[in-house]
């Protein structure tokens, strides 16, 4: 582990359309020092060549490149391979602000914490604004993330110094397996502290599972039965916290 390292994991599965603007948004960063694993999923568009253009101008990008496993494999495979003190996730589509990685290790120096989050725009294909922007807590715990997820992927930031490095479920085949990350991390660190400065864009797009809520019912529940073990009661009751919280979420 290299201190004070951020590493930006980033899946990516024919991703060529949006990854110039996501690599050029962690290039910006006014922190300067981090490492960026991008992992090929299998694409079959040119993304990774792409990528190579930009590793071959800065040695801080890498790219890896593996058999199509999934978002959680392509995660796993970049989170052994950091070098990191911290882990960042980033995915192929969405955006830093140049400031991210600095107000966000600031906000964990602060705080003493292990986990961060900020609050972040919404936007689609053509980074136009199409939400409101998702403004968050200024701290969860643990129940509260059973309630609804307040940790978007591009903006949670965590320390591995004291409890090591964290994965993803592969079983659960990119479904959920990301919101059981970040549960899996603050079961450890017992509180997270969000930025509610506008930090970061996150893209929807027409195959976001966060618009297709219907196909994530199930597995959400599952998150609560099976992994949490929290019973049959308990999970319904959080399901339908999430649900209630999440139409109101996505509404402009």
């Amino acid at each position: 582990m290299e201190k004070g390292l951020v590493s930006i994991i980033t899946p990516m599965y024919n991703g060529e359309k949006f990854i110039v603007e996501t690599v050029k948004s962690v290039l910006h960063q006014t922190y300067p020092n981090w490492e960026m694993i991008i992992v090929d999923d299998g694409s079959k568009d040119k993304g990774a060549e792409i990528v190579t253009g930009f590793a071959l101008k800065d040695p801080r990008i890498k790219l890896v490149q593996q058999a199509n496993g999934g978002s959680a494999s392509a995660r796993n495979n970049g989170i052994r391979l950091a070098k990191g003190q911290y882990i960042a996730l980033l995915d192929a589509d969405d955006t830093w602000n140049n400031n991210f990685l600095e107000k966000q290790l600031k906000l964990m120096h602060d705080k003493k914490a292990a986990l961060v989050y900020s609050s972040h725009t919404r936007i689609d294909e053509n980074s136009k604004e199409i939400l409101k922007p998702f403004i968050v807590p200024a701290k969860v715990t643990y129940t509260d993330l059973l309630k609804t997820c307040s940790i978007s992927c591009l903006t949670g930031l965590y320390d591995t110094e004291k409890f090591g490095k964290v994965y993803l479920r592969e079983d659960m085949k990119s479904l959920r397996d990301d919101y059981v990350y970040w549960l899996e991390i603050i079961k450890k660190v017992k509180v997270a502290y969000g930025n509610q400065e506008i930090l970061a864009n996150y893209r929807i797009l027409g195959s976001s599972a966060s618009r297709k809520k219907k196909k994530v019912i199930l597995p959400h529940f599952k998150v609560f039965y099976n992994i949490e073990k929290l019973g049959l009661m308990r999970s319904l009751y959080y399901l339908g916290n999430w649900a209630v919280i999440s139409y109101f979420k996505y509404r402009k």
